[in-house]
């Protein structure tokens, strides 16, 4: 399918990398486009629809679920829609609220948020003006911060994305205020906070075209925790919530408004480690406990940290790293923020003691109390999927189905302890190669199993499986920020029930009655 050279065919041979993501799923497509604004992508999606093509939609292709995979039809990237839009200024509420088109990277928002400046081509009086504002106070920050630093603003508001930051600020849905969304036929819609609302879960909403749908939202109760998995319902909510964390099954984002915070006057971390797990769960709750809490707390076991020191000693890009202690524990990192350096250190140095009542070493922790040597601390987080991304690509050599196995399950404060210890025993008891890290303060920790074939690979499914259905018994999630995609379509259902599947059926069909936009994505294709 080609028009006014808009269509791009021979995807595989010409454009073969947006066959992917970090899921390291291939796939296929028959044409590709990179629409530039909406009017282009409202275009796209126009001679789409008229060709009977299903559409996948991209962004950074960061994600780890194969969301941004095609199966087939046409491949909607929208990595060349990346300008800031325009800038306004809440006087009510004292917020800033910048628009942003959805392949604005999260690197390159931090940058503009940092210098204070933008490409203001196109933006109007009111929005010069604001930015005039903007540039007087500040600084200001966006809180979400997945690993991937690289993720486009549209995919972490498909997925409601998250990170470490999440323990203070929550996730994505929490700062965005607008959204200006395209349907599958090209029609589109605009939805803000303080908008469209349900009434109780019937809502409607009318579309440019003039066209009105209304429905019912999925009965359902969300999960108390953090949570990323299928669409979001509840008695009387905004309706832009649907959207996010949609994964693009809805409709597509052209603009995304989100709502800046003020950056914190002082950002300290600490890297601890402990003798022991139980140690580890112990300082865990009494940081929970403290005043002020945490802005991220963050887990490491001892798999993770061995498999970093395994790594640092023999790959060359892991020897910027700093080097880990001998002890054989696990480590918990903490990041505070505050108003000013004494109040952070006040929450440090008590920190230092509840670490000394566990028979942590005070003085064997690592303290970061500026940019840099933030930065320092940061990368040994992120090193370990980097490090984990290795393992599986050297063992696909040898098993090229193998996929990434991670959990991204959450559960109650109360059922952390039951769920770490079914983690290990279960493992343990299949021989089975893994690694442990993540959101520890949102009991959200991420199993990385690292199967030696696809046998190995069978098992650890089969796990993953049990363990989801034991996190949803407890109240919890089975996809807390990675969302579905196309790899976890049967733990939606584990956690939903298939009634609670059909509804969100009907949900998609109002939206997308052809079932065109994302296919495979949170429903089997």
């Amino acid at each position: 399918m080609k028009a006014n050279g808009v269509f791009l065919s021979d995807v595989a041979r010409e454009y073969p990398d947006y066959l992917r993501d970090e899921s390291r799923r291939q796939g296929r497509a028959e044409t590709i486009s990179f629409p530039r604004d909406e009017d282009e992508l409202r275009d796209h999606l126009r001679r789409a629809w008229r060709a009977g093509a299903r559409v996948t939609v991209q962004g950074a292709r960061t994600g780890i679920t194969a969301g941004a995979v095609p199966d087939g039809g046409h491949v909607l990237n929208l990595s060349r829609m990346n300008r800031c839009l325009g800038l306004r200024h809440d006087e009510r509420t004292g917020d800033f609220l910048l628009r942003v088109q959805p392949g604005v990277r999260l690197t390159e928002l931090d940058e503009a948020l940092r210098r204070k400046a933008f490409d203001t081509a196109g933006w109007s009086p009111q929005d010069q003006a604001a930015l005039r504002d903007f540039q007087r106070q500040g600084p200001f920050f966006f809180p979400p911060d997945p690993t991937e630093r690289t993720a486009s603003i549209g995919g972490m508001t498909a997925c409601n994305a998250s990170g470490a930051r999440s323990f203070r600020y929550g996730p994505t849905r929490c700062h965005v205020q607008g959204l200006r969304v395209c349907l599958a036929d090209g029609d589109a819609l605009s939805l803000t906070r303080g908008g469209v609302r349900a009434q109780g879960r019937q809502f409607a909403v009318e579309t440019d075209g003039g066209r009105r749908i209304a429905g019912t939202l999925p009965a359902y109760r969300m999960p108390s925790v953090k949570n990323a998995a299928g669409y979001y319902a509840a008695d009387d909510m905004e309706l832009l919530d649907v959207f996010i964390g949609s994964e693009g099954t809805l409709g597509v984002f052209a603009a995304v408004d989100l709502r800046l915070l003020p950056a914190p006057a002082a950002v300290w971390g600490v890297m601890t480690f402990l003798k022991d797990e139980a140690a580890a769960l112990d300082f865990v709750e009494a940081l929970r406990r403290s005043d002020p809490r945490p802005a991220a707390l963050e887990f490491f076991d001892r798999g993770a940290l061995n498999l970093l020191r395994r790594c640092r000693a023999t790959n060359p890009a892991f020897q910027p790293l700093p080097a880990l202690p001998a002890q054989d524990g696990p480590a918990v990192y903490a990041e505070y923020v505050g108003a000013g350096e004494a109040e952070v250190e006040a929450a440090v140095e008590r920190l230092s003691q509840a670490l000394a009542a566990l028979g942590g070493d005070p003085d064997a922790a690592w303290l970061a109390a500026d940019a840099a040597e933030l930065t320092r601390l940061k990368d040994v987080r992120h090193a370990v999927p980097e490090a984990v991304n290795l393992v599986i690509d050297e063992r696909r050599r040898a098993e090229p189905a193998l996929t990434k196995l991670g959990t991204d399950l959450a559960v109650p404060d109360a059922h952390l302890r039951e769920m770490l210890a079914r983690y290990h025993d279960d493992l343990n008891r299949a021989g089975l190669e893994h690694v442990i890290f993540g959101h520890i303060g949102d009991n959200h920790l991420h199993v990385n199993i690292l199967p030696r074939n696809l046998e190995e690979y069978g098992r650890g499914r089969a796990l993953y499986l049990q363990w989801a259905q034991r996190a949803a018994a407890l109240g919890g999630s089975v996809a807390a920020e990675h969302g579905i995609g196309k790899l976890k379509t049967e733990l939606l259902r584990v956690m939903y029930g298939e009634e609670g599947l059909a509804q969100m059926r009907t949900v998609k069909r109002l939206f997308d009655p052809e079932w065109r936009l994302n296919p495979g994505n949170i429903f089997p294709a």
